[in-house]
């Protein structure tokens, strides 16, 4: 496969998304974007109440990347997304029979990502919604899957030669 155009960055809140996206898009020479930003003010809400996300809460947010990605490819615009997509149905959405689109599942022990969670500061995603994330994700088979235990830029470079 020719390398990507787009990487989506998945996994549960708290395994490094972000951190291991931005580093990622810099060392592809891509941009990266936050796929949390593109949330509405109603699902931010509803996060930091605690209350997990549902399916109609995902859809619009979805289709919004979706179209994002459509946009990307067909600028020719190398970008790397972080995003939960924690469900193959959200992941028909964002990439289905895209070409051009390689997906990277970071992936952790529960009390490590707990951890970093309880750590993390001024981030609307409370500590206690990793139960609802872990008990909803469907682990991808069709992916670049990463363990989250080691330093960030092990895991860049680990995963820039599997692109």
């Amino acid at each position: 496969m020719a390398e990507p155009t787009v990487v989506v960055v998945m996994g549960v809140a708290g395994c490094g998304k972000t951190t291991i996206g931005k580093r990622l898009a810099e060392a592809l020479g891509a941009t990266f974007e936050e796929g949390d930003a593109y949330h509405d003010a109603a699902n931010v809400e509803k996060m930091r109440a605690g209350t997990p996300l549902n399916d109609a809460d995902r859809g619009p947010w979805l289709a919004r990347l979706g179209a994002m990605i459509d946009d990307w490819l067909a600028d020719g615009r190398r970008t790397v997304l972080a995003c939960s997509a924690l469900k193959a149905s959200y992941r028909d959405v964002l990439i289905g029979a895209r070409e051009g689109v390689a997906l990277v599942h970071l992936t952790g022990d529960e009390t490590l990502i707990r951890a970093r969670l309880d750590a993390r500061r001024n981030h609307y995603m409370p500590p206690s919604l990793l139960t609802s994330q872990l008990a909803t994700l469907e682990p991808p088979v069709d992916c670049i899957t990463v363990a989250i235990d080691a330093a960030p830029d092990l895991i860049v470079s680990d995963v820039a030669k599997r692109l």
